[in-house]
């Protein structure tokens, strides 16, 4: 087996890659030239670089020189513009997908890397399972959705989707800000009720891993998260009990974020570099619920995202101090 990773200097594709190669499975990195790597350094000499963009439809097709499986991890999660989100992850996607397809012979499996947010919010009393209708709500949802419905209709190999909660983890900046104001004695509580699922990084990556050959499974879409339903405050309060710190209360409405995500957006344009707060953004962060249930991987492959939340803060937190992120 040979595996071309796509997104390899990601958050997630980072820890994919640290998965793929203790397992001793042979690994091609397509990376953009100058692309960031200060996650995969570590991992220098020790897999194949392939230089190119899933944006290129040409440097694909030379990236898959000798390949069995392909995983397909990059995307585009903040954008200037919404174009931005369906040209790298539906036009992305696609332009794999053609190269995958030139390569029908060669290629045996694709696993893409897709989102809950494709699927759409879901709450703790009725969350969200891989038969149900999809229903995004921001065009990033919408632009993962188009590409996993490309896979579906156009992929002549065989495929496996799977899509992540929010993630979290070592190396991770998304939930990096609630860290950083716990360490400020603050404990966020922006709609405190919004039941979530959570996916410690490196489970997704070992769900994304053993997708590659586990039988059974070609065609199917999988939610891989934890089975634990938790919530924003939750995670925040296990963060101060573990750090051993004081917090106070900071409520913020949903509603008051809406002129914050406006203003981050405006400031995007002005400067040309994508924030992760948006209005894009916003239409998640109101949301009642963003809740999957994993028990359709569990039983197709028997791999369960097991790491609790308190565990997954213990190492969060630990790599953060380590790094001087914190």
């Amino acid at each position: 087996m040979k595996v071309l990773l796509t997104g390899a200097n990601g958050f997630v594709g980072s820890h994919v890659l640290d998965i793929l190669r203790q397992r001793g499975i042979e690994v091609a990195a397509l990376l953009r030239p100058g692309s960031d790597r200060q996650f995969i350094k570590h991992l220098a000499g020790d897999f194949e670089l392939r230089t190119g963009s899933i944006t290129e439809v040409a440097s694909i097709k030379e990236a898959l020189s000798g390949i069995t499986h392909v995983i397909h991890c990059a995307g585009c999660t903040k954008a200037v513009g919404i174009r931005d989100f369906y040209r790298v992850n539906q036009g992305g996607t696609e332009n794999v997908i053609a190269a995958v397809n030139r390569e029908a012979g060669h290629v045996q499996r694709l696993v893409h890397v897709s989102s809950l947010a494709a699927s759409g919010p879901a709450t703790a009393q009725s969350p969200a399972r891989e038969e149900d209708p999809p229903h995004p709500v921001s065009h990033y949802g919408r632009s993962k959705l188009a590409a996993e419905q490309a896979v579906r209709d156009r992929c002549r190999s065989e495929f496996v989707i799977v899509r992540p909660p929010a993630v979290y983890g070592p190396r991770d900046r998304g939930f990096l800000p609630m860290f950083a104001a716990v360490r400020h004695h603050l404990l966020p509580r922006s709609n405190p009720h919004q039941a979530l699922s959570l996916v410690y990084v490196q489970d997704l990556a070992k769900a994304i891993v053993v997708c590659l050959e586990a039988p059974g499974i070609v065609g199917k879409t999988f939610f891989a998260s934890s089975p634990e339903v938790v919530s924003g405050v939750m995670m925040a309060k296990e963060i101060a009990r573990q750090s051993k710190t004081w917090t106070v209360p900071c409520p913020l409405h949903p509603m008051l974020l809406w002129p914050v995500c406006a203003a981050q957006d405006g400031w995007s344009r002005i400067t040309g570099k994508a924030a992760m707060l948006s209005l894009q953004k916003f239409a998640e962060l109101r949301a009642s619920g963003w809740v999957c249930s994993p028990a359709a991987l569990q039983k197709a492959t028997g791999f369960e995202c097991g790491t609790t939340l308190s565990q997954g803060v213990t190492a969060t937190l630990s790599w953060y101090r380590e790094h001087d992120w914190l």
